[in-house]
């Protein structure tokens, strides 16, 4: 899929906010490279981004557009430009069994019982996953259960996909094959991630710090930066104040 300011990402002036606390602060991106990456410490501000951008919140200050919508006011709109692949898939999968969870999505925006049942059986088919249709959701590794959520984002065909930390807890094979289908996908992709490793091959990486853009620019320049730093704290005693 050609990427296209149409079909991109935009933030204006973004912010986030909650209780009065500044989360993020002065965002000014447009997002339209094939694959970008986004990197920063634990709470500095990145997964309220990915949150952000997918309409979970809405923003304080600011606007958010993706493919011309706001995301946290045209939730509908939004399933055919955004889909978001969470960290931990047990906060994702609702249903008892692969095939109803596979449906859920393609019922949501008007199919058919039928007609979603065959498309998430062609799916599964094509992925040679044909025997998960009943398989108990629960039954599953974390790696498979994983793999079933980006196929319930698959088959809604979104032109953008979010990937929360997409490695995080899976063993070195389960990674691999991973990174083989992410690669392969047509659509842009926004990987959210601490290790430098997850985005290297990223078209662009934008560091997150504090909440607001520390560096943006290309893989290797920016990780080169971000690795520096994190060596540097890392040689601190950075953790051994009490959070006040």
């Amino acid at each position: 899929m050609a990427a296209g300011k149409q079909t991109g990402i935009e933030l204006i002036g973004a912010g986030y906010a909650v209780a009065g606390k500044v989360i993020l602060s002065g965002l000014d991106l447009t997002l339209t490279e094939s694959r970008i990456g986004i990197v920063g410490r634990n709470g500095s501000g990145k997964t309220s981004l990915l949150r952000l951008i997918a309409g979970l919140v809405a923003p304080s200050t600011g606007q958010v557009r993706v493919a011309g919508l706001t995301p946290s006011k045209d939730r509908r709109g939004m399933l055919a430009a955004l889909g978001i692949l969470f960290q931990n898939p047990d906060h994702q999968i609702l249903f008892p069994t692969v095939g109803e969870e596979l449906a859920f999505g393609l019922r949501q925006i008007g199919q058919t019982e039928a007609e979603a049942r065959y498309a998430v059986r062609a799916l599964l088919a094509s992925e040679g996953r044909a025997h998960w249709e009943d398989a108990a959701t629960h039954t599953l590794s974390q790696g498979q259960r994983h793999y079933l959520c980006l196929l319930s984002v698959l088959l809604m065909q979104p032109q953008t996909i979010l990937l929360d930390e997409p490695f995080a807890g899976l063993d070195l094979p389960t990674q691999a094959r991973l990174a083989r289908r992410l690669a392969a996908l047509p659509q842009r992709t926004l990987t959210i991630s601490h290790d430098p490793a997850a985005v290297a091959g990223c078209d662009r990486v934008i560091w997150i710090e504090a909440g607001r853009v520390h560096a943006d620019g290309a893989a290797a320049e920016v990780l080169a930066r971000f690795t520096a730093e994190m060596a540097r704290l890392g040689d601190q005693d950075a953790d051994t104040h009490l959070a006040g």
